[in-house]
């Protein structure tokens, strides 16, 4: 199964209907014995520039639970997916986009890919049980550094940090990340599937993914968080001195 953000003439960001579909194929191919592999690729230069920030203002004035909703399911299926998920990514992978790498089995980057968290410098906190699978990857500097500063990481160091595979010139991306998916679906899919699920618990996944999002939404209302909204809007440098 291959799914493909395409969008991009927004830079691939998500919006709540896409985070519905990316929900309901990632748990239909649960069913689906034809579904060996699934593989996550984007269209344009930008894997993606994680989500919409029209829904983020969507969300302050009306129910958060519409927005969270499918958020929360996509990020929960990917948890409890048993097939194996490939990711192909060009350009910058932003917020969401940096943090679903990490319930990816097999991450191919382009040349020139860079790694994205921004969410402290939006007034927010991680998501995607990031809190807990980034600083166990790569260690609590490095993820703090990464959540806190929001700097970009790029490819190589992503690679070097175990965030990724292999790095890959832009034109052979998604040969390369179809390669290693058909190399996956020949492996026995019981065996692969089990393997899987000794790796990882969706169970404290979920519970931190949760965790995570409630505080989050809270986030979302606070002063830090609409100044930061204000003045990516505006172009403009956050002022957030007046708020300590």
């Amino acid at each position: 199964m291959t799914l493909t953000f395409d969008r991009a003439d927004k830079k691939n960001a998500i919006t709540d209907t896409m985070y519905g579909t990316l929900a309901d194929e990632i748990a239909g191919a649960e069913g689906d014995p034809d579904t060996l592999v699934i593989l996550l690729r984007a269209e344009g230069d930008t894997f993606t520039a994680g989500n919409d920030l029209a829904d983020f203002r969507q969300s302050e004035t009306e129910n958060v639970d519409s927005p969270e909703k499918n958020v929360r399911r996509f990020l929960h299926a990917l948890t409890t997916a048993s097939k194996p998920i490939v990711a192909a990514v060009q350009g910058k992978a932003v917020g969401v986009g940096a943090t679903l790498l990490l319930h990816c089995d097999h991450v191919v980057l382009a040349e020139g890919a860079a790694l994205v968290t921004p969410f402290v410098g939006l007034g927010l906190v991680p998501e995607a049980a990031s809190s807990l699978l980034l600083p166990a990857r790569i260690g609590h500097v490095r993820a703090f550094s990464m959540f806190a500063l929001g700097e970009p990481v790029p490819a190589e160091s992503a690679l070097a940090w175990g965030l990724a595979n292999s790095v890959v010139p832009v034109a052979e991306l998604d040969s390369a990340a179809y390669a290693i998916a058909a190399r996956l679906a020949a492996q026995p899919a019981g065996a692969v599937a089990a393997t899987k699920r000794l790796m990882r618990s969706p169970e404290a996944l979920q519970t931190r993914i949760d965790e995570e999002s409630a505080r989050f939404y809270e986030r979302l209302k606070t002063a830090e968080a609409q100044e930061a909204f204000a003045a990516f809007g505006e172009r403009r440098p956050a002022d957030f001195k007046k708020f300590r």
